[in-house]
């Protein structure tokens, strides 16, 4: 299984980015996938995730600015990211939820990516 990031950069306050999340390995659309983030000297927040049926959640602080989707036929995940601003500074990482399976893990287990940086400025 791999997870690979895209599309991370340095913009301005105000602009947008959106991230790509490239999967191999096991069968994408029956899981949920998202994305969370992390600065240095902060926690880890979960900024958006995206179920097998479609339906969406998102951090309060990323609602109306953030949309996350998917390509199925592509096995990516995206995520816009509009009207950045600099407390959106982080590495952003996708993650699939924690029953992914495949032959040669049967274990039900979690797999991410290793992250790209998003950088805003004021």
């Amino acid at each position: 299984v791999q997870l690979v990031e895209s599309g991370g950069g340095l913009v301005q306050a105000g602009g947008s980015l959106t991230l790509s999340c490239a999967t191999t390995g096991f069968t994408y659309s029956t899981y949920c996938l998202g994305w969370f983030r992390q600065a240095p000297g902060k926690e880890r927040e979960g900024v958006a995730a995206l179920d097998s049926e479609g339906k969406t959640t998102y951090a309060n602080a990323v609602k109306g600015r953030f949309t996350i989707s998917q390509d199925n036929a592509k096995n990516t995940l995206y995520l816009q990211m509009n009207q950045l601003k600099t407390e959106d500074t982080a590495s952003y990482t996708c993650v699939t939820d924690a029953t992914v399976r495949t032959p040669d893990s049967p274990h039900p287990r979690s797999y991410r990516g290793q992250g790209t940086q998003v950088t805003v400025s004021s």
